[in-house]
């Protein structure tokens, strides 16, 4: 177990977990370790969203990056890929990003990349705990050895360029009518720009931050003004990205939402048709829907599940020579592009595969008939629910009723103190039954340890 890291990096109520000292400490310890690369003046990009918290943190990472030397880079806001990108391009040791992703305003969160752009692994962050614990005091810069911060300002532009150089010379959106709602977050500027410079008629929603709407009824965790957006304008597409733009939602021009599961499926059999794929499938998570491994499989593809995270996802796809993947909840992971989950990068190359196809996206984004699925989660204050031997038995006789023609996935959440009960198979009411047998277990272990 790691104390301050999770399963996107720190995470917590802003000023309350997310506190100024934790973040000069993790600027102090991140730089210390970072600037063991070598001999030469070191130096971070720190991005962020839209919530007001982001200046306090903003602040005390710039203090602590340059009481131990390194040179700060202000990206300002900007969509955590673009922070990905532009430490590798801009030669830098470390790339931070300030977001709480799709969570409320309140909350914020802190963000590593390495100097290749991708997120550190565990025992790079295991290492920046203990020096975080750990007393840093004479490890600080003498005094003329400080870092130095600037703004850096063309940032938005050299993202743009770079996400519309995902696309082929010869693909534009000439004649689409789109719909973006960039969630009052990190991609409010710079996604509808490239839209709107790749030939779309663009109608943006969401693209009004200040400070405390990032997420609030908007985004791609709340699509209801996004679907009635489409529906009104008669859009050919709606795309909404989460707070920090690193993952996308669909709704096509009926007003129907497409997840990851679908996406990666579209991209799949496109990929696959070119001959694009590296390998014969793809990497996703356990949540990944059941038809979405049938579909793979009927065009001989293969379906390699991780723990949920795209960290681990990518992982996989970079250990076993993957180039996408992600989740069902939009993260999706194109690795000859992007070293992170991006969802403008994502939509574009949707966009790509409905032009060639000319077909509406209610065609082209309806791979297969997904299983029902349902997730219910349990709050527990206290102790591990899912050790009790209740449970135990619970867990094992829903997955013996559900079989092979079903999944049944529990696993505490990586953010909260939440155990989350997903199951799926053919049978939607006997997947109801085991999920809520799995549930009042749960719940009855979790209330004999709360009295």
């Amino acid at each position: 177990m790691r104390k301050y890291f999770g399963t996107d990096g720190i995470r917590g109520r802003a000023n309350g977990i997310i506190t100024p000292d934790l973040a000069l400490r993790v600027g102090q310890a991140a730089g210390l370790m970072f600037q063991q690369r070598g001999d030469y003046r070191h130096r971070v990009v720190i991005g962020k969203d839209t919530r007001l918290s982001g200046y306090m943190i903003e602040s005390a990472l710039q203090a602590g990056f340059t009481s131990v030397g390194m040179d700060v880079l202000l990206l300002g806001p900007i969509p955590t890929p673009a922070v990905a990108m532009l430490t590798r391009s801009m030669r830098c040791d470390l790339g931070v990003m300030i977001s709480a992703s799709h969570n409320p305003y309140e909350d914020n969160g802190i963000k590593l990349f390495g100097p290749d752009g991708f997120k550190l692994n565990d025992d790079m962050e295991r290492e920046i705990e203990a020096l975080i614990d750990s007393d840093l005091t004479r490890r600080l810069s003498g005094s003329a050895a400080l870092g130095r911060a600037k703004r850096i300002e063309s940032v938005q532009a050299r993202y743009i360029e770079f996400a519309k150089r995902t696309l082929p010379r010869q693909v534009d959106l000439e004649g689409m009518r789109v719909v973006i709602d960039c969630a009052n977050g990190a991609g409010y500027k710079v996604a509808p720009e490239a839209l709107w410079e790749l030939g779309a008629e663009v109608m943006s929603i969401g693209v009004e931050p200040n400070g405390f709407n990032i997420n609030h009824d908007v985004g791609s965790t709340a699509p209801d003004a996004l679907i009635q957006k489409v529906r009104e304008l008669r859009a050919d597409i709606g795309i909404a990205l989460d707070g920090d733009a690193d993952r996308v939602l669909i709704v096509d021009e009926k007003g129907n939402k497409v997840d990851g599961d679908q996406l990666m499926a579209v991209v799949a059999r496109s990929w696959k048709d070119d001959g694009r794929l590296s390998q014969p499938g793809i990497v996703a998570t356990i949540m990944s829907n059941l038809g979405l491994e049938r579909f793979l499989g009927e065009m001989g593809l293969g379906l390699v599940r991780t723990a949920v995270g795209d960290r681990y996802v990518l992982e996989h796809m970079r250990a076993h020579g993957f180039n996408l993947g992600g989740e069902q909840s939009g993260h999706i992971i194109m690795s000859d592009y992007t070293t992170t989950g991006d969802g403008l990068v994502a939509a574009l190359q949707l966009l790509a595969v409905v032009k060639s196809l000319g077909k509406p996206v209610s065609e082209v984004c309806h791979c297969f008939e997904p299983l029902p699925q349902v997730l219910k989660n349990v709050r527990y204050k206290a102790g591990k629910p899912l050790q009790d031997a209740s449970v135990i038995k619970a867990i094992e006789a829903g997955r013996e009723t559900l079989g092979q023609a079903g999944r049944l996935v529990i696993r505490p959440s990586g953010t909260e103190p939440v155990i989350r009960v997903m199951g799926e198979g053919d049978n939607e009411d006997v997947v109801n039954r085991v999920v809520d047998d799995v549930v009042a277990a749960v719940t009855q272990a979790a209330s004999k340890v709360a009295a």
